[in-house]
């Protein structure tokens, strides 16, 4: 099998892995998976509805934003992988999706608030939101300012990628990322499940306030630090 059918058809296989985890419906997400060394990455095509997508259909894209294989029309979102790609060339994989409840708090306009050990196993914070996309981003090309307000509000909240591989477009929905594919569609249903728990925890108990912050470090700190002990080795 070549590189290119390679590629396409890891990034097949990771868009069916949205509807599977019941992420999106019809066609509402899509997946990326990128090429460090030919600099391309494939992407599902726009409009696509799963249950009619085929591994062939995938289309590939380099970095500039220019179809280099594939008879279809890339993701509309395409601008924004492209955006993310080259600030961050080490992420392997892209997810964007319109997830129920991660949607819920993005239209909140809302950071998820770090509530329990759950959460604080897969990041040490809450999940962050952008700010609002201004009027003069959205008249640009409105998917490429989607990637610079994600950029905006990593460096304005001091985040890092490596570590906070997940956040909310506020209006709008999530984005999730990895090294790989697998990683990325991992932290898009984690992600989901956080946005879940922490709105019933809100409804069950609207005072309970943050998880303290040695339990914070604790469930961090064991799977991510250097002493990590969780899983095998």
């Amino acid at each position: 099998m070549s590189s290119m059918k390679k590629l396409k058809k890891t990034c097949y296989e990771a868009n069916m892995e949205i509807p599977a985890r019941n992420l999106a419906i019809y066609t509402f997400g899509n997946v990326s998976v990128y090429d460090r060394d030919e600099k391309i990455f494939a992407i599902k095509p726009s409009g696509v509805d799963y249950s009619e997508l085929k591994a062939e259909d995938i289309v590939l894209v380099d970095l500039e934003g220019n179809v280099i294989e594939g008879s279809m029309r890339p993701s509309s979102d395409t601008m924004t992988h492209v955006v993310l790609y080259k600030a961050f060339p080490q992420l392997g994989g892209i997810v964007h999706t319109h997830s129920t409840y991660a949607v819920a708090w993005a239209q909140a306009k809302r950071a998820v608030p770090l509530y329990g050990t759950t959460h604080a196993d897969h990041l040490a914070g809450d999940i962050p939101v952008t700010k609002v996309m201004s009027d003069d981003m959205i008249k640009g090309n409105y998917e490429e300012q989607t990637g610079y307000q994600i950029l905006e509000a990593l460096k304005e909240q001091n985040l890092s990628v490596d570590e906070v591989q997940m956040i909310l477009v506020a209006s709008h929905g999530p984005f999730t990322w990895g090294t790989n594919a697998e990683k990325a569609v991992y932290n898009a249903a984690v992600l989901e499940e956080l946005c879940r728990m922490a709105l019933f925890t809100e409804q069950v108990n609207p005072e309970g306030g943050r998880m303290k912050q040695a339990l914070i470090d604790k469930h961090y700190q064991r799977k991510h630090g250097k002493d990590a002990y969780y899983g095998q080795s």
